[in-house]
């Protein structure tokens, strides 16, 4: 006979049954709130994902915008500066189009340095077996030299007073003559500079770096610092009146290999574009 204060052996068994399903239930409760939790910061991850992507996207459209049509305050396409605000080896602009094989040239732009010591390099053009095709490059106490394959000419032209000024360097493969403008006037001239050399066709124009390898690997001591516009290039020598003409801004002449274009010319690293008036700035 049991004793009556005593559960039975199947109460045990059904109390302990039923302790046992709440914790079950407890801990499905519990694995559930985690996982709607869990739900929760997913859904709110993906929707912070989807935001900077269409911010990203956004900002990207913009940019292509702005390269496509340029910023406001200029118009016409060639109406426009490039600024390059800090020397470094990253801040640049490159020109989409490049040259063909050339046996005479004539390049020119506008340029205002606001270097301490060395113009830098205005413009730099490179192909696979030369990375000094064309360059203008001064660098630190150095003068400034024209190099075309390597070959040095220096030239008497001094752009440090932090202002505007025209430039032209004029070449001919024909016993390596050359001659480098300022503002409209001739201050040097000579020859054997690189002769019967033919400009190789195919390579990089970049404004405002030195190129090491094509396209790329630039030094911070030799970038240009400031502004720069109207670079175009000819298959030919100018004239000297020619030359004169686009530095009083009373011509309007285009390059016939490169024109000085908005959508031509890409700008990387911070350079940025503006518009431009030579003759007014």
């Amino acid at each position: 006979r049991t004793n009556g204060s005593v559960p039975t052996a199947p109460a045990f068994a059904r109390d302990a049954l039923h302790t046992k399903m709440e914790q079950l239930e407890e801990q499905l409760l519990s694995k559930i709130l985690t996982l709607q939790k869990e739900r929760q910061a997913a859904s709110t991850d993906r929707s912070q994902q989807q935001h900077d992507i269409e911010k990203e996207l956004n900002s990207l459209q913009n940019r292509v915008t702005e390269l496509e049509h340029g910023p406001p305050g200029y118009s016409p396409p060639d109406a426009f500066k490039v600024t390059i605000p800090v020397q470094n080896n990253y801040m640049y602009a490159r020109i989409k189009k490049s040259l063909p094989e050339l046996y005479a040239f004539t390049i020119c732009m506008w340029l205002k340095s606001k270097a301490l010591a060395g113009l830098g390099t205005p413009f730099s053009y490179s192909v696979p077996s030369q990375a000094n095709e064309i360059v203008l490059l001064e660098w630190g106490t150095n003068p400034l030299e024209l190099l075309i394959n390597d070959k040095v000419a220096q030239l008497p032209l001094s752009l440090k007073d932090k202002a505007w000024h025209h430039i032209c360097v004029a070449w001919t493969t024909r016993d390596g003559k050359w001659s480098a403008y300022q503002d409209g006037e001739q201050r040097g001239a000579g020859e054997n500079l690189a002769s019967w050399h033919a400009i190789k066709p195919q390579g990089v124009i970049i404004l405002g770096q030195e190129q090491d390898t094509l396209g790329g690997r630039f030094d911070a001591t030799q970038a240009f610092v400031g502004e720069m516009a109207q670079f175009g290039v000819w298959d030919h020598m100018l004239a000297p009146a020619e030359i004169l003409g686009l530095a009083n801004c009373t011509s309007h002449l285009q390059g016939n290999v490169i024109q000085w274009d908005d959508q031509a010319v890409e700008v990387f690293g911070g350079a940025s574009k503006g518009g431009f008036a030579a003759c007014e700035e």
